[in-house]
C-alpha cells in the first residue's frame, strides 16, 4: 500500500511532466491562455493517460517487442478518439476553446513515455496510479500557468476579476507569454523543491 502512495506521488510533485520532466510542452505553452483551459486540457490528457496505462498494462504480455510503440500509439489514440467525440458531444464550448489540441494528445510525449516506461513493465493496479499521479501533476501545472497567464494578462482567475483589465498586460495572454511564465514558474519551483 505504501508503495502504491509512492508511484501516485511521484508524477506529481518530484516528476511531474511539466515542472521538472519537461515533456508535454505543446499543449503546456498552447492551452494555458486561461486558468479554465489549463484546467480542462489537463483533466483531459489525465483520462486518457489513466485509461491507456491501464489498457496498456493489461496488453503488454500479447504485444511483440517489435510492434510494441505502434501498439502502444493505436491504444492511446483510440482513447483520444473517444474523449474528443465526447467532448464534441457534450461540452461543444470547450471542444471549440481546446479545438487541435485534443487530438494532439495522441502524441503527447507523456502518454507515450508513461506507457514505455511504467506500463509496458507493471502490473494494471500500479501502472493506473502512475497515471493518475502524473495526470494530477500535469493537470496542477497548466492549471497553475494558466492561472497565472490569466491574472497577469488579465486580471482575472476562473472568469473572477482581481484588478482590471486595464492593468493587465497583453504579452502573458500571448505566445511569449507563456515562455516567460513558464520559465519562472520553473525556476519558483526548483528554487523550493532544493530547500
Amino acid at each position: 500500500m505504501k508503495n502504491y502512495w509512492k508511484i501516485l506521488y511521484n508524477g506529481i510533485i518530484p516528476g511531474n511532466p511539466v515542472f521538472v520532466l519537461l515533456l508535454g510542452m505543446c499543449a503546456t505553452l498552447g492551452t494555458t491562455s486561461s486558468a479554465m483551459n489549463g484546467l480542462m486540457m489537463g483533466i483531459a490528457t489525465a483520462a486518457v493517460l489513466v485509461c491507456s496505462n491501464g489498457a496498456i498494462s493489461m496488453i503488454k504480455n500479447f504485444v511483440p517487442d517489435k510492434v510494441r510503440i505502434p501498439a502502444y500509439i493505436v491504444v492511446i489514440a483510440s482513447f483520444v478518439t473517444v474523449l474528443q467525440l465526447a467532448v464534441n458531444a457534450w461540452m461543444p464550448v470547450l471542444n471549440a476553446s481546446l479545438g487541435i489540441f485534443i487530438p494532439l494528445i495522441v502524441v503527447n510525449c507523456i502518454l507515450l513515455g508513461r506507457a514505455e516506461a511504467f506500463a509496458g513493465k507493471n502490473g494494471v493496479i500500479p501502472s493506473l496510479l502512475d497515471g493518475l499521479g502524473c495526470g494530477i501533476g500535469f493537470t496542477f501545472a497548466l492549471t497553475l500557468l494558466g492561472s497565472t497567464r490569466e491574472i497577469l494578462g488579465t486580471g482575472r482567475i476562473f472568469g473572477a476579476e482581481i484588478f482590471p483589465e486595464d492593468y493587465g498586460m497583453l504579452l502573458f495572454v500571448l505566445a511569449p507569454g507563456a515562455f516567460i511564465a513558464l520559465g519562472y514558474l520553473i525556476a519558483i519551483i526548483n528554487k523550493l523543491s532544493h530547500r
